[in-house]
């Protein structure tokens, strides 16, 4: 028996809540967007009257003005975003105990348990949109499936405030004469490389061979023939699971470029800083780290590399992301923004094969000891009490950041 699948993605979600607040500008374009002076200048969400000009999100704020000349600008309000995400969150719990957040404004819900109480996944999905829009007033499009790729593929399909299936009987109808780039987990990268190979669409992707897919993008080759054919048993998470943390990052975009040596070692000392505090808080250890790299062009790298030895420790996270940067970017080219991210976690209290020399071990527990009294500091008298000595008076504006003052990427 299939299993029923909604997955809920809420229209343009940042600047519908604005307009809550600011009624006023529902009849004219407006967008959410970061902050020119602090170089966060992009667009992060837009309304739909803003849409027909062809703005578009995490384009520059330069960029959208030049279409839409009268475009408003909102700047962003992160709490109220949260706030907003648990309660719609809330009545996708009346529906099912089956709900799998994917970001703060979509969300994954297996319904099958509950056709007999509230209808078909239609229907289900009719009145999560409907009740969305009566208690909180926003909207949202719902994708239902018999798996979680297709589900979320429905939602994307008709926007905004709409309900799509795509099941067994009208997958290759809908989906096979899309473009590569539609499809679920096919960035950028990935669809260049697919169409020099003549993929150019989802039904292109299917009726390859899988082997060949497998040569070309690894594992993931194999994986994406699978989806494009319909083929994902993944399951949707119960809310009484154990949210397993896969990765623990931090990025920045800087004030300035980053140009010297010393801007990049500032910046990822600051970065590390933050991803360690992080990893400890969660009695974690990372085996490996990934550094991103944006230059002011918005061209980004992604470089990662296994550690000896899994760890928390702030010096030892900016060694791996240092030699990262070395080994993949020229000093002296421009930086716009890094980001340090502990991947491959580990429970901190799992044993590991540690170095046979003292002086490594003593080495270890000497930096494991200054970042716990510098978490204890921070504990009781707040992020930015206590720092690195390199890290104080920059001008790249960075520090410490807790974890509610880091700004949430998407």
């Amino acid at each position: 028996m299939d299993r029923t699948i909604i997955h809920c993605d809420m229209n343009g979600f940042f600047a519908s809540v604005e307009l809550l607040a600011r009624p006023d500008l529902k009849s004219v374009p407006m967008a959410v967007s970061g902050n020119p002076e602090s170089r966060h200048g992009i667009i992060l969400a837009k309304n739909e009257l803003a849409k027909k000009y062809g703005v578009v999100t995490a384009e520059t704020i330069w960029s959208a003005k030049k279409k839409c000349p009268g475009l408003q600008l909102v700047r962003p309000h992160h709490d109220k975003y949260k706030k907003y995400s648990r309660m719609i969150n809330d009545i996708y719990f009346r529906f099912t105990d089956m709900v799998e957040p994917f970001s703060i404004d979509e969300s994954w819900l297996d319904v099958t348990g509950s056709l007999k109480l509230f209808g078909s996944g239609v229907q289900i999905a009719d009145q999560i949109r409907e009740t969305v829009k009566q208690e909180l007033g926003l909207t949202l499009s719902a994708g239902v499936s018999y798996n979680k790729i297709f589900a979320k593929m429905g939602s994307e399909y008709k926007k905004p405030d709409a309900t799509t299936v795509i099941d067994r009987t009208n997958f290759k109808e809908l989906l096979w004469p899309m473009d590569i780039s539609d499809m679920f987990f096919v960035g950028s990268a990935t669809a260049d490389k697919l169409k020099r190979m003549g993929i150019l669409t989802i039904g292109d992707l299917a009726s390859s061979h899988r082997e060949v897919l497998q040569g070309l993008l690894g594992k993931q080759g194999g994986l994406l023939h699978d989806y494009a054919n319909g083929l994902d048993d993944s399951p949707v998470a119960s809310s009484y699971d154990k949210r397993q943390i896969k990765s623990v990052g931090n990025g920045i975009t800087f004030k300035r470029n980053l140009i010297s040596s010393e801007d990049v070692q500032t910046a990822l000392k600051a970065l590390s800083d933050t991803v360690s505090s992080r990893l400890r808080a969660d009695h974690l250890k990372a085996a490996g780290i990934k550094l991103d790299i944006k230059d002011p062009y918005f061209k980004t790298i992604s470089r990662q590399k296994q550690l000896d030895s899994a760890t928390n420790i702030t010096d030892e996270i900016y060694a791996a992301a240092y030699s990262l940067l070395l080994a993949s970017w020229k000093l002296g080219n421009p930086i716009r923004l890094l980001t340090v991210t502990g991947i491959n976690l580990t429970d901190e209290n799992e044993s590991e094969q540690l170095s046979l020399f003292a002086k490594d071990v003593q080495s270890r527990e000497k930096n494991t000891n200054l970042d716990k009294t510098m978490d204890a500091i921070r504990g009781k008298f707040g992020g930015q009490a206590i720092t690195f000595g390199g890290i104080l008076k920059n001008d790249l504006g960075i520090g410490h950041l807790d974890k509610e003052e880091e700004q949430e990427k998407k």
